[in-house]
C-alpha cells in the first residue's frame, strides 16, 4: 500500500502521523501547521488541502508526516498542537499514527458479499484494519465467517425486541471498536444506537442514491427499465438513507439483462463501492463537511 502521491509505502511504518484538520478559510493555515511539525522535528511527508471556496470557505487538510518516537510523543504533540495551531485558528482535528490500525465491527444480516469481501480484502493486507467482531442479526454466516478466525456473535434483532437488541449490541461495541461496518445489515438502527455506539458507522446502500429507495430494488429499477446499477458507500445519521456520502460507482445495464443480472452486477458493485469506504475511513483519508464529505 503506496500513498497515491509519494510512493511511500504508508501500511503500518513506525512514527508515520495523520493529520486531518478543518476550520475556517484564512491565509496562514499551511504555514502555521508546517511551522509547527517542523519545530517538533516532524518531516512532511505529502499534504492535500481543499478550500470550500476562493474566499471564506471551509479549508480541509490532509498531512503525513515522520516523526521519530512519535508514539511516546503523541500525547504532548496533541497538547501543543491544540495550544498553538488548533485553538487560534478554531481548528477540528484528528492526530492518528499509521502503524495502530482501526479496530472495525462488522454488522451483518444473510447476504454474504459484503462482508466475505471486506474480510478476505483485510486478510490479504488490502485493507489496514483490525476486525475485531462480526456482530449479525441471524445466525447463517457464522461457518463463512469462522475460517477468518474473527469472532462472529449471534445477537437476534427485530423490530419487537429491537431495544434490547440495540443494549446487546452496544455492550459489545462501545469503547471497543473505532468503526462499525453495517455489511447489508438489514435493520434499521435507532438514534439512540447511532449515539451510543461512539464510533462512526458506514453503511453501503444497494442503488445509487437517492433512487430505488426500499424492498425489491432491483425489480423496481428493472420495471422502471434502467440503465445503470450502482452503490453508495455512506455515514450513519438519524436520517435514514440521508448521511454523507463517501464513495458511489454505476454499472451500464440494459434492456436484455434479467432481474437475476441486476442483482449480480449489484453487489459486485457494493463489494467495491464498501471496500473503497472503508480503506479511505481507515487511512484517514475522508474529512466530514456538513453533509458531505472531502477524500483526501
Amino acid at each position: 500500500m503506496t500513498d497515491e502521491h509519494t510512493g511511500a509505502d504508508l501500511r503500518a511504518p513506525r512514527d508515520i502521523g495523520r493529520l486531518l484538520l478543518r476550520c475556517a478559510d484564512r491565509p496562514g493555515l499551511v504555514a502555521a501547521v508546517s511551522t509547527f511539525l517542523a519545530e517538533a522535528g516532524a518531516n512532511i511527508i505529502s499534504l492535500d488541502q481543499h478550500s470550500t471556496q476562493q474566499m471564506h470557505g471551509t479549508f480541509m487538510q490532509r498531512t503525513i508526516f515522520h516523526l521519530s518516537g512519535l508514539s511516546a510523543a503523541r500525547d504532548t504533540l496533541e497538547r501543543d498542537f491544540t495550544a498553538r495551531v488548533a485553538d487560534p485558528f478554531g481548528m477540528d482535528f484528528r492526530l492518528t499514527e499509521a502503524a495502530t490500525p482501526k479496530r472495525v465491527a462488522i454488522m451483518a444480516s444473510k447476504e454474504d458479499h459484503c462482508l466475505l469481501d471486506l474480510l478476505w480484502r483485510n486478510r490479504r493486507g488490502d485493507l489496514d484494519m483490525s476486525v475485531v467482531m462480526v456482530i449479525a442479526n441471524h445466525p447463517d454466516l457464522a461457518d463463512k465467517v469462522r475460517p477468518f478466525g474473527v469472532p462472529f456473535i449471534h445477537v437476534p434483532a427485530r423490530r419487537d425486541i429491537r431495544e434490547e437488541a440495540e443494549q446487546r449490541q452496544l455492550d459489545l461495541l462501545r469503547g471497543n471498536v473505532d468503526l462499525v461496518v453495517l455489511a447489508r445489515y438489514m435493520q434499521i438502527l435507532t438514534p439512540d444506537f447511532i449515539d451510543g455506539v461512539g464510533c462512526p458507522l458506514i453503511n453501503i446502500h444497494h442503488s445509487f442514491l437517492p433512487a430505488f429507495i426500499g424492498a425489491s430494488p432491483y425489480r423496481r429499477a428493472r420495471e422502471r427499465g434502467v440503465k445503470l446499477v450502482g452503490a453508495t458507500a455512506h455515514y450513519v445519521t438519524d436520517d435514514l438513507d440521508e448521511g454523507p456520502i463517501i464513495e458511489q460507482d454505476v454499472v451500464r445495464v440494459d434492456h436484455r439483462h434479467s432481474v437475476e443480472d441486476l442483482v449480480r452486477l449489484g453487489t459486485d458493485v457494493e463489494r467495491a463501492v464498501l471496500s473503497r469506504a472503508v480503506l479511505w475511513h481507515c487511512e484517514d483519508r475522508v474529512i466530514r463537511f456538513g453533509n458531505q464529505t472531502i477524500c483526501l
